[in-house]
C-alpha cells in the first residue's frame, strides 16, 4: 500500500507536470489570533481566500502533517484515509487517490488541500465554489519549505510555517554535519517494494541521500527521466550494481526486512547483504516530504555512521 501511495503520488505528479482547543466547547467558534486574521484576503497560486479557512479538508498525508505542524490543526475538520499522522488528525473515509467531489462537499469545507489533481477534482470542487489547493510531491527540500509557506499563508499561520521550515533546515544541517566525510562514496539501493521499484537521485528521496555524498545505483535505470525518477530494477541489475547499503521503505507495507532480503536468491554476493548493511525505514516518514523529514535524515545518518570508513 505504501509503495502504491508513493508511486501514485509521484506518477500523477509527473503526469501533470512530471493540541487543539482542549476544554473548549465544540459548538463555540475558536478564537482567532490577531496575527492569524491578518493577511486576508490572500492569494496563493490559483487559490484566493477572502478569510481564514476554519473547515479544512486535507486529502494528502503530507499536507495533513504540515497543517498540524504549523498550528493549523484545529482548523482541519477531515483528512483522508491515508493520513496516519498525527494521531489526533480527524481521519475519515475520504480518498486522496480517487477523490469524490460530493463526499468532500458533504464535509462543508472552506478549503481543500490535495497533492494532485486526480479526477479533475479541482475543477469539480470549483463548480461547487469550494477552493482547492494543490500541494504536489516535492523534489527538493526547498520545495518542502515553499509548500509550508504556501499553507501558512492560506491558513493564517505564516510565522509558524516559516519557523517550522527554518527548524527543519537547521536540524537537517546539523545531522548531515555530524556524519564524518568518507574517502569513498557509499553506494545504495533504495527499495520502494519487493518488486524492486526504486527512486533515483532526481527525486526528493534522492536529494536526501545526496546530502551524504552517496551514489544511487538506480540512476542508470532511469537516465533519461522517462520513468519520472521511479524505475523498476531487475534482480540481476541490483546484484550487478552491488550496492554498499540497502534501505527498505517497504518494511511496514510489505514486511520486508534484512532477513527477507538476505534470503533472496542470488543476493548473497551483494556487499550490503554480505556485511549486514540493510536498514529498514519507516514507510510513512520515508514517503512524505513534510515536517518529519529530519527523522528520515537522522535514520540515514545513523545507518551511514555504522559503516566503517
Amino acid at each position: 500500500m505504501q509503495r502504491r501511495r508513493l508511486l501514485t503520488t509521484a506518477m500523477v505528479t509527473t503526469a501533470l507536470a512530471l493540541a487543539g482547543c482542549a476544554g473548549q466547547d465544540a459548538d463555540e467558534p475558536a478564537a482567532t489570533p490577531a496575527s492569524s486574521a491578518a493577511g486576508f484576503p490572500v492569494t496563493v497560486g490559483a487559490v484566493t481566500l477572502e478569510a481564514r479557512p476554519e473547515k479544512i479538508v486535507s486529502l494528502s498525508p503530507t499536507a495533513t502533517e504540515m497543517l498540524f505542524a504549523i498550528g493549523a490543526g484545529p482548523q482541519v475538520t477531515a483528512v483522508d484515509d491515508q493520513s496516519s499522522y498525527p494521531a489526533d488528525a480527524p481521519k475519515s473515509d475520504l480518498s486522496g487517490f480517487k477523490p469524490n467531489a460530493e463526499a468532500i462537499a458533504a464535509k462543508d469545507p472552506d478549503l481543500v488541500v490535495v497533492s494532485n489533481d486526480t479526477e479533475n477534482i479541482v475543477a469539480q470542487l470549483g463548480k461547487l465554489s469550494i477552493p482547492a489547493f494543490v500541494a504536489p510531491a516535492a523534489t527538493t527540500l526547498e520545495d518542502t519549505y515553499a509548500q509550508l509557506g504556501d499553507l501558512g499563508a492560506l491558513t493564517g499561520h505564516r510565522a509558524e510555517a516559516e519557523k517550522t521550515g527554518a527548524d527543519m533546515a537547521t536540524r537537517i544541517d546539523e545531522i548531515v554535519k555530524s556524519v564524518p566525510a568518507r574517502s569513498r562514496p557509499l553506494s545504495y539501493f533504495y527499495e520502494l517494494g519487493p518488486d524492486l521499484y526504486s527512486a533515483t537521485s532526481k527525486t526528493f528521496i534522492g536529494s536526501i541521500f545526496a546530502k551524504f555524498g552517496m551514489t544511487n545505483v538506480a540512476d542508470a535505470a532511469d537516465a533519461s527521466g522517462s520513468f519520472g525518477g521511479y524505475p523498476q530494477l531487475t534482480q540481476e541489475a541490483v546484484v550487478k550494481a552491488n550496492p554498499d547499503m540497502i534501505f527498505l521503505a517497504d518494511s511496514k507495507c510489505c514486511q520486508q526486512s534484512a532477513a527477507t532480503v538476505t534470503a533472496r536468491s542470488g543476493w548473497s554476493t551483494v556487499t550490503a547483504v554480505e556485511k549486514g548493511q540493510i536498514y529498514a525505514l519507516d514507510d510513512d516518514i520515508a514517503s512524505r516530504w513534510g515536517p518529519r523529514t529530519p527523522d528520515l535524515v537522522q535514520a540515514v545518518a545513523d545507518a551511514v555512521g555504522k559503516v566503517p570508513a
